[in-house]
């Protein structure tokens, strides 16, 4: 089956709001099986909105619309709905209730607080409809067949529509397919996109079922493998041995399979199953890479210290970086990485450490060391390893990068020491 986006509002067009529920309804789109052909956004214009509607219903089995059904006037998806399928808009009393609920908790501390009338513009429903609960906010979401199609109206906050998308809406697709579809998820880190494709393009051409998408990541490189089956047992089958090869043709810069794990998950696991302790010491990054790692729940259980040595009195005074390495060789080189790093190790009494030391631009480069120059450095068990990268972007990409090759350096030396 085709299904087809659109997203709804003004804000979107003006760059106000990046739109995330395009990204995550694509990829709940592919798990379920269905074909995304196009997406688009629509400001907050009926007449706009209803040519948009009207093509998808020549091309597409499924439209997901998402925005648009908040209180106020510009807020015009379900009218326009309604006007393109001929039905009236009537008062679905439920959810006129639970709008009124709502409003008694928020404001049950100021008893003069009234529902304002517009309010009551979210618990109209289009004739005929499905409506959905939404757990999170005011707006419902609503179901509409017809004819054999389906029309799907979401709430645009990502924080409403995520679960509503979840806690009803795939399972109401999931019945409307009559395979099942199931999908693995192969990551990469250290391999370019077209390098990564370019090893696998035989697979690629072969492909009818499973089939393999690559995604390009900042920094890495996501494989996924998608097969179709009358069961999720026989999907699986189907997979097994397409997972097996890239696993042979790619070693160890497969960093994970599965689509919940991250690199730094990954290393958090590494450093828990060999009993390691981590520090970390940045300069350039200034403790992006720490902030990775403790987005990881039990981090502190291998996580020491970090340290945040952006100037070279800092990396003398907590890192024990010689001032005569800084003046022969400068911040950004790989003698000080290579001396942050053990530094670093020392100063937390710790077995693993990683250093990052680099120039993030815009400013501060020079013919000999160009924006983009990044030193990694990674200790392990008394060994170090120096890395060197010529970075390619904006500041913000180029530390973000440098987080990313340095959690994998780290990685592979763990991987090379222990496995």
């Amino acid at each position: 089956m085709v299904a087809e986006l659109i997203s709804v509002g003004t804000e979107l067009l003006l760059g106000n709001i990046v739109n995330t529920n395009a990204c995550f309804l694509s990829r709940k789109c592919a798990e379920l099986g269905y074909t995304l052909y196009h997406e688009s956004t629509v400001g907050d214009n009926e007449a706009r909105l209803c040519e948009a509607i009207n093509t998808a219903l020549t091309r597409a089995d499924v439209i997901i619309l998402t925005g648009g059904l908040g209180p106020t006037s510009d807020d015009i998806t379900k009218e326009a709905v309604a006007k393109v399928l001929n039905r009236q808009l009537v008062m679905d009393e439920e959810s006129r209730r639970k709008i009124e609920e709502y409003f008694k908790f928020r404001y049950h501390n100021n008893p003069k607080h009234t529902v304002s009338e517009n309010n009551w513009k979210q618990a109209l429903k289009i004739e005929g409809c499905i409506v959905v609960n939404n757990n999170n906010g005011t707006a419902p979401g609503y179901i509409v067949e017809h004819n054999s199609r389906i029309i799907i109206l979401l709430p645009g906050p990502p924080s409403e529509m995520v679960p509503m998308f979840e806690e009803s809406i795939m399972p109401y697709l999931q019945k409307k397919q009559n395979k099942v579809i199931h999908s693995a998820m192969v990551k990469i880190c250290g391999i370019g996109e077209s390098r990564a494709e370019t090893d696998i393009m035989d697979l690629i051409e072969g492909q009818t079922n499973p089939t393999i998408a690559p995604y390009a990541k900042s920094g890495e490189v996501h494989f996924s493998i998608t097969a179709s089956a009358d069961n999720e047992e026989e999907a699986k089958k189907l997979i097994t041995p397409v997972v097996d090869e890239l696993v042979k043709r790619f070693g160890n810069n497969i960093y994970a399979i599965g689509e919940e794990e991250s690199l730094e998950s990954v290393l958090v696991k590494l450093l828990k199953q060999y009993r390691l302790t981590l520090a970390t010491a940045e300069s350039c990054t200034g403790g992006l890479l720490a902030g990775r790692l403790v987005n990881v729940s039990g981090v502190s259980e291998v996580f020491g210290e970090g340290f945040i040595t952006y100037s070279n009195e800092a990396k003398i005074k907590y890192l024990n970086v010689k001032e005569e390495t800084l003046k022969q060789y400068g911040a950004v080189s790989s003698q000080t990485a290579s001396e942050m790093v053990a530094g670093a190790a020392k100063a937390a009494s710790v077995n693993a450490a990683l250093a990052i030391t680099g120039i993030a631009g815009p400013d501060g480069g020079t013919e000999q060391k160009p924006v983009g120059l990044v030193y990694i450095a990674g200790y392990l068990n008394g060994s170090v390893t120096v890395n060197e990268y010529h970075l390619k972007g904006n500041r913000q990409n180029i530390r973000e990068l440098s987080v990313i090759y340095a959690m994998d350096l780290l990685r592979r030396m763990i991987l090379a020491q222990y496995e």
